[in-house]
């Protein structure tokens, strides 16, 4: 069993009847304390046997982007009185004087340790749990924790159900939509950001592709406070910094952003949510394609993000299938504005079963600023203008392993999937594009016009080749043709039972 699984399962057993929504702000509050103590402890030892460093010095550790962590917040210090029956409270203060040391966190941690309904021995084992954590002094430590976390969070929502999956992506989706358009340089912003997802996976991005993560600048916005924390503490036990913001009103009816413009937008906005103010923005200067329904903001979501986007931005949304053929409240029109201005370069569909909680069917919108790809990139990249990718990817993912009902993309799944776009595009290095049957299929404005604007890529790619069995063909047809008369014969026989049946009832 993987460490991670083993953190989880050891934590989860501890729960008791703590539900999974109370639990978690526990764990992963517990694991964020051992994290920055540990990263303030490395720094603290190595300043302290420099005869010309003060380890006292704030400033030290603000140089290294570590948090300053007072005595009594430290690992080593809670970890000595784990079995205290202070300890709950003794953690919350631990949390408040993080928080009073550190701006970046202020109101981002925890303080439910002291509850007198919890009992100490949870707490207790936690600590023991995590303080046996073992860690080699090396960076590799804060990538484990890193991992930990991220796994944490993602069994969290799935044992919340659609509670969970109201703030958590999951990895795979958020992994295609990070291959598709590779967020390396520049802005990038989520106006719904969770727990900081998207974040994450664009920076592992980067550092797989050998850049630099100060080339990108991080902006979010989260309308739920506890999730807007658990963000801001995803972040940080990564070391990632950024300007995240909170409002009780939400991106829509508050911008936090209004004058800002991004290169990159990555979003899983809520689905179909009907009260979102609707009839207070009716004349609002982002609905340059039509007004959205009051009745559903999926494209109030999406206009939104197209209306953020720098002169060549890309935007990815994850969406519910709805949003490629609905006709009501105006949304088929919509789309119409939106095929008809280039502003949607791929529309891709994504198999049953990925999201916690929900069996609403998703699918990405990857919307385009410059289709030209610019005048000074056209040497490398294709100018797409009047044209649509549509991906059928319904076939794809596979059932995770011990969860019936929860699907995911495999690599080799996501792999394809953004390839096919970047091929598409014109990216060299993902090889030539070309359609491919039953998958994927580059799609002029006439054809979509001929399709009444509806978007489903199932209208476009067109069935995939069968599977050849080797049955001859006459063999076949014979085989399937006497298939049919037993079926017919068996049918008739049915239908001559139930009519003696009812004559006996007279």
């Amino acid at each position: 069993m993987s460490i991670e699984k083993t953190v989880f399962a050891s934590a989860n057993k501890m729960r008791g009847a703590m539900d999974a929504g109370e639990y978690k702000h526990i764990v992963l509050g517990l694991l964020f304390l051992r994290y920055v103590s540990v990263s303030f402890e490395r720094l603290h030892e190595k300043l302290s046997a420099d005869e010309y460093s003060d380890p006292e010095d704030r400033d030290e550790y603000l140089a290294e982007n570590i948090f300053w962590v007072p005595e009594k917040a430290r690992w080593s210090y809670l970890s000595k009185n784990s079995k205290n029956p202070e300890i709950g409270i003794m953690l919350d203060q631990a949390m408040r004087d993080i928080e009073s040391e550190n701006e970046s966190l202020k109101g981002a941690l925890p303080k439910v340790f002291g509850r007198d309904t919890l009992d100490k021995l949870i707490l207790s084992g936690l600590i023991d749990l995590f303080t046996n954590l073992k860690l080699d002094g090396t960076s590799a430590d804060f990538d484990l924790i890193g991992r930990i976390y991220e796994y944490c969070i993602g069994e969290f929502a799935s044992s919340e159900g659609k509670r969970g999956g109201e703030f958590y992506t999951p990895k795979s989706v958020v992994n295609t939509l990070i291959e598709m358009i590779e967020p390396t340089r520049g802005r990038v912003y989520d106006p719904c950001c969770g727990t900081g997802g998207f974040f994450v996976q664009s920076e592992k991005f980067i550092e797989a592709h050998q850049g630099q993560k100060s080339d990108v600048a991080i902006y979010g916005q989260e309308r739920n406070h506890t999730t807007f924390s658990l963000a801001r503490m995803n972040l940080a036990i990564r070391g990632i910094f950024g300007d995240l913001r909170w409002n009780s009103q939400g991106t829509l009816l508050r911008d936090e952003f209004p004058d800002e413009r991004f290169d990159y937008i990555l979003a899983n906005p809520p689905f179909n949510i009907a009260d979102w103010s609707g009839d207070l923005l009716r004349e609002d200067g982002r609905w340059a394609f039509g007004t959205p329904p009051v009745g559903n903001a999926n494209f109030a979501w999406i206009q939104h993000i197209y209306a953020r986007l720098s002169s060549t931005g890309i935007g990815g949304v994850v969406m519910a299938n709805g949003s490629m053929s609905s006709a009501q409240g105006g949304e088929g029109e919509i789309r119409r504005a939106l095929i008809e201005a280039d502003a949607v370069d791929a529309l891709v569909a994504l198999p049953g079963q990925l999201f916690y909680g929900t069996q609403i069917p998703a699918c990405l919108w990857i919307l385009a600023r410059d289709k030209s790809n610019g005048i000074a990139r056209k040497a490398k990249l294709r100018d797409r203008r009047h044209e649509v990718l549509f991906i059928d990817a319904r076939k794809m993912g596979a059932t995770v392993e011990g969860k019936k009902k929860q699907s995911e993309l495999s690599d080799e799944d996501v792999s394809k999937i953004s390839r096919t776009y970047r091929a598409w595009r014109g990216e060299l290095d993902a090889g030539t594009y070309d359609d491919v049957l039953g998958f994927c299929k580059s799609a002029n404005k006439a054809e979509i016009a001929k399709n009444n604007f509806v978007l489903t890529p199932g209208r476009y790619v067109g069935a995939g080749d069968l599977e050849e069995d080797g049955e001859p063909f006459e063999e076949k047809f014979a085989r399937l043709m006497e298939e049919l008369g037993r079926q017919f014969a068996e049918g008739r026989r049915l239908e001559k039972e139930i009519e003696d049946r009812l004559v006996a009832l007279k």
